[in-house]
């Protein structure tokens, strides 16, 4: 059975984790596939997405243990329990709520709840989220990044709103751990369309600015 802690280092090491939010429930096995043969294994299905629960539980059953399903959008203990029973590998929010929080580490489930100041990251941390997720990040900007590690050095932080396809090293090279990408990813366009090569050409883009912020092998 995979640790927190081992499923927070496979997140940080894949650099990326793909935020699936759309209303055509249909195209989430398509969006899931397409991205894993594209390289990002890191998958975040909404609660916006209609039937989400079911579609995490039958995504984790038909793809194994080799890739990361989690949920995002969870604003409630309820959902984050019900998530996870379901076999969501990690528990993303928009916002930073200790009961949901509590239910994900209780149940040895990474938690990265939504955190827009420095006091929410240490309280976010305090609480036991694995990551705190910096959101919206386009307002605060990279700079904040750099603020904020400054003083508190092991916080583990990840942008989500504002990262781009071509900037998501630079999100690292402020420091955060990973990003979150969300539309610039999974285009709307793309999905309609069932357009493979077009989802493709936008995981290769952002798997390549993440590496060039990683060290070279």
């Amino acid at each position: 059975m995979r640790s927190a802690a081992d499923i927070t280092a496979r997140l940080i090491e894949r650099g990326a984790v793909a935020v699936i939010r759309t209303k055509n429930a249909g195209a989430v096995d398509w969006i899931a596939d397409t991205l894993i043969e594209a390289g990002v294994s890191a998958l975040e299905v909404t609660l916006t997405v209609p039937g989400a629960i079911e579609r995490i539980g039958s995504l984790v059953k038909r793809l194994g243990g080799d890739h990361l399903v989690g949920v995002g959008s969870v604003v409630t203990a309820a959902d984050a329990a019900a998530a996870i029973d379901a076999g969501a590998a990690y528990v993303v929010s928009p916002i930073f709520d200790r009961e949901v929080v509590g239910v994900a580490v209780g149940e040895g489930v990474p938690s990265m709840p939504g955190c827009f100041t420095p006091s929410e990251i240490a309280q976010a941390m305090s609480a036991g989220a694995s990551i705190a997720k910096v959101f919206p990040a386009d307002v605060v900007g990279m700079p904040f990044f750099k603020a904020v590690l400054a003083p508190m050095p092991d916080a583990r932080l990840m942008p989500t709103g504002g990262v781009t396809l071509d900037n998501a090293g630079d999100w690292l090279r402020a420091g955060a751990v990973a990003v979150g990408v969300g539309s610039a990813l999974v285009s709307k366009s793309a999905v309609e369309s069932r357009d493979a090569a077009a989802l493709t050409a936008n995981a290769d883009r952002l798997l390549a600015s993440i590496a060039s912020a990683r060290p070279k092998a």
